[in-house]
C-alpha cells in the first residue's frame, strides 16, 4: 500500500537497502509524485516497494538527481511529450548499481553510472535499463556529475557537433547562469571562443570570472548592445527563449553563423496547446535555412535519433558526456550547483529552480542534509 504526504512536508528521506545482494531482494523506494497541474507545494511523497528488476534492468540507488526547466514545465502539464499525470519527475541521475534482473551483468552491482531518464529519477530507487547506464569516475561528486549529465550533454553537442564554433570563434549564450547555459560558456572558453552572456546583474561579476561579457538580460536595447561589442556578428547565438525575440538572435549572426535554438521559455506560463510555440518556431527556423544568405538555424532535440537508432545514440551520448566529464576532472570545467536539497523537500528544490534568482542547477539528493 502506498503512503502520501505533501513534499513539502519532513520525514521521507532515503528508505530501503543500502545494497540489493540478488534481483529478488525487495527495495523500498520512496517517490516524489507530480499528481496534476499543481504549484510545487502540491507535489506528492510516496513509499512501495520497487518492482523487481526485469530482464536487462537494474536497481539503482540515486545519489543525485536534479531539477531542469523540463519539470518545471512538466508541472503546468506543458511539456511537449510528459506522460499523463501522476507520474514521478526527474530528467536524469547519478547512482549506484545495487541489483540488477535476468540478462543484466552483475558485475555492474556497486559501480556508480548517469542516465538520462527523462522521467522517474526524483526517487531513492529506480529501475533503469543496463544499456542506458553511462560510467561516472569513483573520483567524480555525485552532486557535481548531475549539473553536467544532460545539462552537459546539451552544451557539449549543441557546441561541437550542432554549430560547429571554432576557436577564435564568438558566441551569444542567452541565459548563460542558467543549467545549461553555465556548462556551455566554460566550455567555449575552454575552447578558446569568445563569449557574450546575458543575465541579470547579479551573475555579472560570475560570468566575468569565467571570461564571459555580461550583457543584462532585462535591458530593453539587449541585442542592440550585443551589436555594439560584436559589430560584424557573431559564429553562433544559443537561445532557449524563444518567443519573438529568436527573431533578434537570429539578426546577431554573421554571414555563416548558426543560430541553434532549444526552448521556448518565453512561453512557458501561456494557456494553451504545449505543443503550439514550438511548431511555430520550426516553422519560422525552416523559412530562415532556405534563404541564401548563408546563415543556418537548428532546434536541437536531446532527443533526436533515439527512436531511429537506440544504440547508436546512447553511444553518443555516452562518448560526449565522457568528454565533459574528462573537463570536470581536470577541473576546465566547474560544477555550477545552486543549491542542494534532500528528496524530501523536492517541493522547495523545485521552487527555488523556479524563482530566476540562481546561477547553475538545483540539485536533489536522498540525504537530509541542505545547503
Amino acid at each position: 500500500m502506498d503512503h502520501h504526504k505533501t513534499a513539502g512536508a519532513a520525514g521521507a528521506g532515503d528508505t530501503g537497502d543500502t545494497a540489493v545482494a540478488a534481483a529478488r531482494t525487495a527495495v523500498t523506494a520512496t517517490e516524489v509524485v507530480l499528481p496534476g497541474e499543481v504549484e510545487p507545494e502540491g507535489l506528492e511523497v510516496r513509499t512501495h516497494e520497487l518492482p523487481a528488476p526485469a530482464k536487462g534492468q537494474v536497481v539503482l540507488r540515486m545519489e543525485a538527481t536534479g531539477v531542469s526547466f523540463a519539470e518545471q514545465q512538466m508541472r503546468r502539464g506543458k511539456y511537449f511529450d510528459q506522460p499523463p499525470f501522476p507520474f514521478v519527475p526527474g530528467y536524469d541521475v547519478v547512482g549506484t548499481v545495487v541489483g540488477t534482473g535476468p540478462q543484466a551483468d552483475p558485475a555492474l552491482v556497486g559501480r556508480r553510472f548517469a542516465a538520462v531518464t527523462k522521467t522517474g529519477a526524483w526517487a531513492s530507487h529506480l529501475l533503469v535499463d543496463a544499456a542506458d547506464l553511462m560510467p561516472v569516475p569513483d573520483g567524480i561528486d555525485p552532486s557535481a556529475a548531475e549539473t553536467v549529465i544532460v545539462n552537459g550533454i546539451t552544451a557539449w553537442q549543441m557546441l561541437h557537433r550542432t554549430a560547429g564554433v571554432e576557436a577564435g570563434g564568438t558566441i551569444v549564450v542567452l541565459g548563460a547562469n542558467g543549467g545549461v547555459g553555465s556548462i556551455l560558456v566554460q566550455l567555449a572558453r575552454h575552447a578558446g571562443i569568445a563569449v557574450i552572456g546575458t543575465a541579470s546583474p547579479r551573475h555579472h561579476d560570475a560570468l566575468r570570472g569565467l571570461g564571459v561579457t555580461p550583457v543584462d538580460y532585462r535591458d530593453p536595447d539587449m541585442y542592440a548592445r550585443i551589436q555594439k561589442l560584436a559589430p560584424d556578428g557573431v559564429d553562433a547565438v544559443f537561445d532557449h527563449v524563444g518567443g519573438p525575440g529568436i527573431e533578434d538572435s537570429w539578426k546577431l549572426l554573421r554571414r555563416g553563423g548558426t543560430l541553434v535554438s532549444y526552448g521556448t521559455a518565453a512561453t512557458k506560463d501561456e494557456a494553451g496547446n504545449s505543443q503550439a510555440p514550438v511548431l511555430k518556431l520550426f516553422a519560422r527556423l525552416g523559412a530562415w535555412n532556405a534563404m541564401p544568405n548563408g546563415r543556418s538555424a537548428h532546434f536541437y532535440n536531446f532527443w533526436a535519433g533515439s527512436r531511429r537508432c537506440r544504440s547508436s545514440w546512447q553511444r553518443r551520448l555516452a562518448e560526449d558526456l565522457s568528454s565533459v566529464l574528462r573537463l570536470l576532472t581536470d577541473g576546465s570545467v566547474t560544477p555550477q550547483i545552486a543549491a542542494t536539497f534532500p528528496l524530501a523537500d523536492a517541493a522547495a528544490a523545485l521552487r527555488l529552480a523556479e524563482s530566476r534568482t540562481v546561477a547553475g542547477k538545483v540539485v536533489i539528493v536522498p540525504g537530509p542534509d541542505k545547503s
